[in-house]
């Protein structure tokens, strides 16, 4: 760069020199020839550079392809998800996932024709069962609806529910059992003792009133394994609910007026607060009085010791539009490790329950298609919400 500027430099030098000879000679030949070599030298020195290639204009990369190895990733990881998965694109239906071809070929559903059909026909969610080699299995149905390009779609997908509910219910009876042979086993090891009592008692003479006595305590461990089991079969056996509109803020009335009586005489209060007074929902309205009471004495117990007991009963509209019903104490709350066996027949995490209340409330919200679970108040207590 530095040589083509000197280059540049020598000949404009040369060839000004050339024009300054020719202009101060006058008309003289030889004046006239200096100055013409003088500008054939200049037009030299400078003649290299008119010879230089100019620079080449950028040239613009088109923008590379996709990487082929990441689709071939993406599709890998999209056929081995552990759920069946269809695209619906107009008419047709098109299997994502290696579950949905499995689903759909020998040895899956029993009938492919019916499966398409039921797919092709879904406006929603939900759980459906599918007849399978296997036998009936449940499964959850999702529909995520989409636009690409301007065209309507929908994405598709069956859960499989079948083992995890197997599992759960295996757990649920196993715990189940436990609970029915402690309780069992409590009545027939007394009764058990005191009838070998009582047969040694009759061969013994004078020995009437302790044999008398023996057959009483038998006669009472029989009374008390008899309510169990009578309780046992009432929990099993409520009728089934009669739906209609429910008026939360006539409901809430009935409940304040019915138990607050009791807390302020322990010096307790009692709250309960509705977002919006015209809140309702489709309930049975004896059953729902009922579950809600069961979940208030459970509270009173549960604040039994609790100096200042305090109990809050709150209806609001969630932002899904499910309505919710809160019922939150401030007693010692429900032990770490034990919120999921609250719910079993005759467990109790207080000394002398019966552990019936939280069955009664939960086979009561679900047959009105509601559910019930426990909360953790981060203030401490004990919450339990039902979402209908």
């Amino acid at each position: 760069m530095a040589s083509e500027r000197l280059r540049l430099l020598a000949s404009a030098l040369v060839l000004a020199g050339a024009g300054a000879l020719a202009h101060a000679s006058g008309a003289s030949a030889r004046a006239w020839t200096g100055a013409a070599a003088l500008a054939a030298a200049g037009l030299a020195i400078a003649w290299p550079l008119t010879r230089r290639v100019p620079p080449l204009a950028p040239v613009i990369e088109p923008a590379p392809p996709p990487d082929a190895r990441q689709l071939a990733v993406l599709q890998a990881q999209l056929e081995a998800l552990p759920v069946a998965a269809w695209l619906v694109d107009g008419a047709s239906l098109r299997a994502l996932t290696s579950r949905a071809r499995r689903l759909a070929a020998p040895g899956g559903v029993r009938d492919p024709a019916a499966l398409q059909q039921l797919l092709r026909d879904a406006e929603a969610g939900g759980a459906v069962v599918l007849e399978t080699e296997r036998g009936s299995e449940r499964w959850q149905l999702r529909r995520q609806s989409l636009a690409l390009d301007g065209q309507a779609q929908a994405l598709l997908a069956l859960v499989p529910l079948e083992n995890e509910l197997e599992a759960e219910s295996l757990l649920a009876w196993q715990q189940l059992v436990q609970v029915l042979t402690h309780e069992i086993m409590n009545s027939l090891t007394p009764i058990r003792s005191l009838s070998q009592t009582a047969l040694a008692l009759s061969e013994e003479p004078g020995a009437e009133a302790e044999l008398r006595s023996a057959l009483d305590a038998i006669a009472r461990r029989a009374e008390s394994l008899a309510g169990f089991v009578g309780t046992y079969r009432r929990v099993s056996q409520w009728p089934a609910p009669v739906l209609a509109a429910v008026d939360v803020r006539a409901l809430f009335a009935r409940l304040e007026q019915a138990v607050a009586p009791a807390w302020v005489a322990r010096g307790g209060t009692v709250a309960f607060e509705l977002d919006a007074p015209t809140l309702r929902l489709q309930a049975d309205e004896g059953q729902l009085e009922q579950a809600l009471l069961a979940l208030v004495d459970n509270a009173a117990r549960a604040t039994a010791a609790t100096r200042t007991p305090r109990l809050w009963v709150q209806a609001r509209q969630s932002r899904g539009g499910r309505l919710q019903i809160g019922v939150r104490d401030n007693g010692p709350g429900v032990p770490p490790g034990l919120e999921r066996r609250i719910f079993l027949p005759f467990f109790s995490a207080r000394e002398g329950g019966q552990g019936i209340g939280l069955t009664v409330v939960r086979q009561l919200v679900n047959g009105m298609g509601g559910r019930v679970r426990h909360v953790r108040p981060i203030e401490g207590g004990a919450a339990f919400v039902l979402s209908f």
